[in-house]
């Protein structure tokens, strides 16, 4: 059973771009939740490396985070007037605009490598495997999770397979997890978790904007069999997040979060600063052709303490964001959802 892998229904979210390191998985996971891996943009064997570098400061389960890949159509102009758009942002850091191309994340490389080391639990974004995919992890003792931002991916999620379904409300922050990369209709977490659970019966993750105990213990309530929090580990010692990032969270200047496609072609949740406002409108639905192309300036402008021109991903609670050890807000959660219940 996927409860009987955790102390406590806490889960630290896989983020992308390195706010996920061992250290903090490692943390998590000693401390009672579960620990995650983000293999999204690394090489497989990158992501192997960290498997067996958490392995060293765990003996507790972890999971790791996969994206699935998809191929885009990209309309080349829209892209390439984009990039001339964006362009002087990046100058502006002393960079250049990356080239605008697609790849698949290292996707049958990381699977060989997931069947190799046996992760206990392995989540797929942006869409869901084929069922021998999953099958073949279920084979050597993963968990296989499924994360989904609507019912209808849920059920698809369900048939293919999965042993447990991610359910991401729109309050999230990073990126959503939608199978396709369009607009369709937001749900809110509460909402979400009771339409799914209407109708299947698989273990719900709920993840949406979650920082206290008390959200916890209303996500429980709603159904659901575990909580996973980013945006609350942020600020965590152990996180990987760049300092810029994580005074963004906490500084006054920083009101709201928005979802946009700017930095990376896909909708993402983050603090609204000013690449965001300024492009978009602009951007265009071309992931991961934007992602490589803003990169080199995000990365340098992270280097040069410029949070304006940064991806600052975060979730609608950020405010409430807590600057501890990962042991000691697992334990402060724990203690709030115990007050709770």
């Amino acid at each position: 059973m996927f409860k009987d892998l955790v102390v406590y229904p806490i889960i630290q979210a896989p983020m992308a771009g390195g706010a996920s390191t061992p250290k903090l998985a490692a943390a998590v996971s000693n401390a009672g939740g579960l620990g995650f891996l983000a293999a999204g943009y690394k090489t497989a064997e990158a992501m192997k490396k960290e498997i067996e570098e958490t392995r060293l400061l765990t003996d507790h389960p972890f999971g790791v985070n996969v994206f699935v890949p998809n191929q885009e159509v990209v309309d080349e102009e829209i892209l390439s007037a984009y990039r001339e758009k964006i362009e002087k942002e990046a100058e502006s850091v002393g960079v250049l605009i990356g080239e605008g191309i697609s790849d698949d994340d290292d996707w049958v490389n990381k699977l060989a490598v997931l069947k190799e080391l046996r992760v206990a639990v392995v989540s797929f974004t942006f869409g869901c495997p084929k069922t021998d995919v999953i099958r073949e992890l279920q084979s050597v003792g993963s968990t296989i999770v499924v994360t989904v931002t609507n019912l209808h991916e849920a059920k698809t999620a369900a048939g293919a397979g999965a042993d447990v379904l991610c359910v991401q409300g729109i309050e999230a922050g990073g990126h959503r997890a939608s199978f396709e990369n369009r607009i369709e209709e937001d749900y809110g977490l509460l909402v979400l978790i009771r339409m799914i659970k209407n109708e299947l019966e698989l273990p719900i993750i709920a993840a949406g904007g979650l920082m206290h105990g008390m959200d916890i213990a209303a996500v429980l309530a709603a159904g659901a069999t575990s909580a996973q929090l980013g945006t609350a580990f942020l600020r965590c010692p152990e996180s990987g997040a760049s300092p810029v990032h994580k005074a963004a969270l906490n500084d006054a200047r920083f009101t709201q979060t928005a979802v946009t496609r700017a930095f990376s072609g896909r909708r993402a949740r983050g603090l609204v600063n000013h690449f965001l406002t300024e492009y978009d409108n602009d951007a265009p639905a071309a992931y991961p052709y934007v992602h490589h192309m803003t990169k080199q300036m995000r990365k340098a402008a992270g280097q040069k303490n410029n949070p304006e021109l940064m991806a600052l991903w975060a979730g609608q609670g950020y405010k409430l964001s807590r600057e501890l050890p990962a042991s000691e807000l697992i334990s402060l959660l724990v203690e709030e959802l115990k007050g709770e219940h």
